[in-house]
């Protein structure tokens, strides 16, 4: 959920002047109200506003107030819905409570009571504790986290009071959940946060200047090296380093990792002088790092080094009623400097959202919803669009890390292909050595003996 300075409460009413006056009486009583005059138009307008609280008529034309709340009650399953009547009676009331209805209040509405309701329905949906998602000092420390599941706040709660340790935090994760931003929130409710944030991919950098990168080299002890640097560590100092996908860290830069945790100091490449650093750590991987420990790929006293506390986000698929609020808040990010005026998702589109495996996770959503957002020409995302633009995701841009291993197992077998297996050939002709080269045919699973006797 995101940080917002009032509560949003939609009302729906197929009377213009009771709208008019409800919107007044909360207005005044502190909330930021939207208005909708039948259950079709605030269905439409739900994506767009993400209200926290609904309030409906119960008698309505074409769509009731009970019929409006299933609607709403499918897309986000939390959220509270108050239904006002003149025409109510006992079986009414307790057929709609039974259903999920948060209330049920007879008109007259009396103001007062409409107030108490409305604060008690935000207690129950966790608004006072998720919305502001503040540290004790008013933080807003997870306002990039969009959510409303009830298993992202489990897992938000736990995080902040990881948070306010010094603990080592693991993620664990599918390509696409947000780990970045999961461990950004760790550092922001910390007490490292008035220091740097600092990130790394492993999977991203070459092996060679993965060691330059993270602890630093001086002038001329490499080529290329024309000045000194202070690597991230340095750079961290006093604050948090990230260490994305560390996974798939060179198993010898491992060992170099390890003894600076154990020692917390660090050596620069080409340097015989140590500097102390004062750095969390924070990694992340969406490999099996348990199997990839049984293999040997991953040291296991490194694996227990960085997991002392171990933090899994759940996959979108495991996480569905966050589809509609993370689809709104993608529309209203892509359109927010578009000429553009797109309204929301039509029931349909939204549905189809939903219903959707999004084996990408978040990132793939977003791509979907900008995709569809580019070709739409109407204010309202219709349900083709959508299709076209998940369908066009599926066979998208792998993810970095994915890609460099795709391409190197391609690479390494047609080097081999053409040398007939020669790996002493191969490895002149990549410019690596022969040890160093066998490490790369390993990691891959690549037996050279497979290319003897093969024609280039």
């Amino acid at each position: 959920m995101t940080g917002n300075e009032k509560p949003r409460i939609l009302l729906v009413d197929d009377d213009a002047d009771l709208l008019s006056l409800l919107s007044i009486r909360l207005e005044n009583g502190g909330y930021s109200t939207t208005t909708a005059e039948s259950g079709k138009e605030a269905l439409a307008a739900l994506p767009r506003i993400q209200p926290h609280v609904v309030i409906t008529d119960l008698r309505m034309e074409k769509m009731d107030g009970l019929e409006l709340f299933d609607a709403i009650h499918r897309q986000s399953s939390s959220l509270p819905v108050i239904v006002i009547t003149a025409h109510g009676s006992i079986p009414e009331a307790v057929e709609a409570t039974r259903q999920g209805v948060f209330s049920f209040l007879p008109k007259p509405i009396d103001s007062q009571n409409l107030l108490k309701e409305i604060k008690a329905a935000l207690e129950h949906s966790g608004y006072f504790a998720a919305e502001p998602g503040k540290t004790d000092n008013s933080k807003n420390w997870c306002q990039d986290i969009v959510y409303q599941s009830s298993m992202m706040a489990n897992l938000l709660q736990k995080t902040k009071l990881v948070a306010q340790s010094e603990a080592s935090v693991f993620i664990q994760g599918e390509s696409g959940t947000g780990k970045e931003l999961l461990a950004k929130a760790i550092h922001a409710a910390s007490g490292r946060s008035k220091y740097l944030f600092v990130a790394v991919n492993c999977a991203a950098i070459p092996e060679a200047l993965l060691e330059s990168e993270l602890f630093g080299h001086i002038k001329g002890s490499f080529t290329g090296a024309t000045a000194n640097y202070q690597g991230l560590f340095k750079s961290a100092h006093g604050g948090t380093l990230f260490l994305d996908e560390i996974g798939d860290m060179p198993l010898s830069l491992q060992v170099k990792l390890l003894r600076v945790l154990q020692e917390k100091m660090v050596r620069p490449v080409g340097s015989t002088q140590t500097t102390n650093v004062d750095v969390r750590i924070i990694s992340a991987t969406h490999r099996d790092i348990k199997q990839a420990v049984e293999i040997n790929e991953f040291r296991q006293d490194l694996y227990y080094r960085l997991n002392v506390v171990n933090l899994e986000i759940p996959s979108l698929a495991d996480r569905k009623e966050d589809i509609p609020i993370l689809a709104n808040h993608f529309l209203g990010e892509i359109t927010a400097s578009d000429v553009k005026k797109i309204n929301g998702f039509s029931p349909e589109a939204m549905k189809t959202l939903i219903d959707a495996s999004w084996p990408g996770n978040i990132r793939q959503l977003r791509n979907v919803v900008e995709q569809a957002v580019a070709l739409t020409t109407s204010p309202i995302i219709s349900e083709n669009l959508i299709l076209e633009a998940i369908n066009h995701n599926f066979t998208q841009i792998l993810p970095l890390a994915e890609a460099r291993q795709a391409f190197e197992q391609d690479y390494l077998i047609r080097l081999l292909q053409s040398t007939n297996g020669n790996v002493t050939e191969a490895a002149r002709i990549a410019k690596r050595n022969r040890t160093d080269f066998y490490k790369l045919l390993n990691r891959h699973h690549i037996a050279p003996s497979l290319f003897k006797g093969l024609s280039g």
